[in-house]
């Protein structure tokens, strides 16, 4: 029984439903405008990748709003909350991953000329590389999309009263539906809108809440009295969940995961017109990704100002850490009927986007990694529509699957630890691939598995076996100007867990940052793959086809020519196979350079050996079935 009473908080009232209503609306809307529009050009291509002509400006917005999701328009203030603002540190993490994906993996996809990025694993390695990456791929982008339904829903139905079923209900068939009638157009589309509003949602509140309290310069200090300003924590202690190094080492590798090799993120990159714009995309995207992230740690140093001395969690008002965001709005915005629709529009923005993303490459990956390759002669009438069968049934299992999300506690730590355990292996499996020529498919298969057992290994027991209070290091929170009930009961907590109860890795290994278990993941995959690949025989240089392979080692020696070509382990970067070309995917076979272009490519790496290439732009560029022809 709480010791406090509660201040009255408004429910929702008409306007605010009419705001949220509308985004739904708008959303559906775009799917239909897609369906109508491109109705008579509808192969399976133009559906799962909109033709691959889009340009960067809308690309760029939709991976912002995909991967900014509801976790981060509720988990993040909370976390700056609790622990402070050294989660804006992210931003360099977030500038590790984008120099990276746009340099070291699009190249590699993109001039592959692939749908799938698992497709790559098959030219690289076998088919059975191929299925196992596909398989986890699908596992964690369900789990993931089960927690962006449910946690927003259950934070906004205990604190508003918005119908939590109904909520996560009502995303599943919207999202769905424009997927299904729309494809990836209006996924893109949709995503721009969404993004607009999920910035206006937090504007709207860091304008209101800073006027409440005081002005920027009231809650500078309140933030700096309560130590929510520690941000530089360089203790090398990899325990603690947030440090300097955990955030910037493991929150890189956890990034890359899900931006360098992840479907959702490749196959709009791919989807562009254009190298050049795929890669501007990615770092427009940044930009959007910095404005997101500042907005959420700014939003929870506001929050904390407001409650520095009654905390509605420790007060009982409310019953998990990620309802703050939306007890606080509800709170500071009672008296202006439809803004509270408009955060909960903001919220759901980021869900809906996270989940038509995910429905969309899930469907694309399914067809092209399972059906394709079981039914390869399916006319394109009935490829299309086992697309948006596809998009349906993904529709359907990533909405159920929400009902198991209220198990993983924290939405933000969810989130991530899942990303951490299935994409560190992937990052790893897809880095021995583009970087390591002698590496061979067992090496890859049996790399891949390591990397999973350890990452599930720890992730699970961190899941079991929390790690302690000393290690994660909450901040003070306040209940001193709350108001006392006049029932002098002590609120009610669990027995703590003993040091008897604890196994003798439970304050070890279980406790490690959640952040490295995408590290762990990767960097076990990566070893364990190569001493497998050496020890089985590792792959000749001359038999993997250039395109496969990124020479970094032309970035670190760009001095030494003889160097470079040593490091190459025999792959003929400066030369044109015929053997080669023969076996290559239909955009790559088309030859329209010749072996003199191509041998000027020591010192440029590639630019002109594979079809498609620009010299105006100096960038490749999607080409139709007709131009190929």
């Amino acid at each position: 029984m709480s010791n406090f009473v509660a201040p009255e908080i408004k429910k929702f009232v008409v306007w605010d439903y009419v705001v949220f209503a509308g985004l739904f609306l708008v959303c559906a809307s775009i799917g239909v405008f897609f369906a109508i529009k491109e109705r008579k050009k509808k192969t399976s291509k133009e559906f799962l990748v909109g033709g691959k002509q889009m340009s960067c400006g809308p690309i760029a917005f939709s991976l912002t709003s995909s991967f900014m999701s509801a976790v981060t328009v509720l988990g993040t203030p909370s976390e700056v909350y609790r622990y402070g603002a050294s989660f804006v540190l992210f931003f360099l993490a977030y500038t590790f991953v984008i120099i990276l994906t746009s340099e070291l993996f699009l190249p590699v996809f993109y001039r592959s000329d692939i749908t799938s990025t698992y497709e790559y694993l098959e030219l690289r390695f076998n088919k059975n590389v191929r299925l196992a990456a596909t398989l986890i791929y699908i596992l964690q982008t369900i789990l993931y999309t089960g927690i962006v339904v449910y946690a927003p829903s259950l934070a906004l139905n205990q604190v508003t009263g918005f119908d939590l079923w109904g909520s996560v209900v009502a995303t599943g068939v919207v999202c769905t539906f424009y997927c299904t009638t729309g494809g990836l157009k209006a996924v893109v589309w949709a995503d721009a809108f969404q993004m607009v509003v999920m910035v206006l949602g937090f504007v709207t509140v860091l304008i209101r809440g800073t006027i409440l309290n005081g002005g920027s310069t009231s809650i500078w200090e309140d933030a700096y009295e309560g130590s929510r300003l520690n941000i530089f924590d360089f203790d090398v202690d990899p325990l603690r969940r947030h440090t300097f190094w955990t955030i910037v080492i493991g929150g890189t590798f956890t990034w890359l995961g899900l931006y360098g090799v992840n479907q959702s993120t490749i196959q709009r990159c791919i989807s562009c017109k254009s190298e050049k714009h795929a890669k501007m995309a990615l770092y427009l995207n940044l930009l959007g990704l910095w404005i997101i992230l500042v907005c959420a740690v700014f939003s929870g140093l506001v929050m904390y100002a407001h409650y520095k001395n009654c905390d509605p969690w420790t007060a009982g008002f409310i019953s998990a850490p990620d309802q703050l965001m939306p007890y606080f709005v509800m709170d500071i915005f009672s008296s202006m009927p439809g803004v509270p629709g408009l955060f909960v529009a903001c919220a759901f923005s980021g869900t809906l986007s996270t989940v038509a993303a995910s429905i969309n490459a899930l469907a694309t990956v399914t067809f092209e990694d399972l059906v394709r390759k079981c039914f390869p002669n399916l006319s394109e009438k009935t490829s299309t529509w086992t697309s948006k069968g596809l998009c349906i049934l993904y529709g359907v299992l990533c909405t159920s699957m929400a009902g198991a999300a209220s198990l993983m506690g924290g939405v933000v730590q969810a989130a991530l630890s899942i990303h951490g355990m299935c994409g560190g292996p992937m990052l790893g499996l897809f880095t021995l691939g583009i970087i390591f020529p002698c590496v061979n498919w067992k090496g890859a298969i049996g790399g891949f598995l390591t990397g999973i057992t350890l990452a599930f290994w720890v992730g699970i027991g961190s899941f079991i076996y929390p790690a302690q209070p000393v290690k994660t290091i909450p901040l003070e929170l306040s209940t001193l100007n709350c108001t006392l009930a006049n029932s002098t009961a002590l609120p009610t907590t669990a027995a703590p867990i003993t040091a008897a109860d604890r196994p003798l890795l439970a304050d070890t290994w279980y406790s490690l940052s959640y952040l490295y278990f995408s590290t762990i993941g990767c960097l076990g995959c990566i070893i364990s793959g190569l001493l497998i690949s050496f020890v089985t025989g590792p792959t000749k240089g001359e038999d993997i086809r250039p395109v496969l392979i990124k020479p970094v080692c032309n970035f670190f020696c760009f001095w030494s020519e003889r160097l470079k070509r040593l490091l190459w382990c025999g792959v003929r970067h400066d030369s044109h196979d015929e053997d080669f070309e023969k076996n290559l995917p239909a955009v790559i076979t088309d030859t329209t350079g010749t072996e003199d272009t191509l041998k000027n490519s020591v010192s440029k790496e590639n630019t002109s050996q594979l079809p498609g290439y620009n010299p105006e732009e100096k960038s490749y560029t999607n080409m139709s079935k007709e131009s190929r022809l």
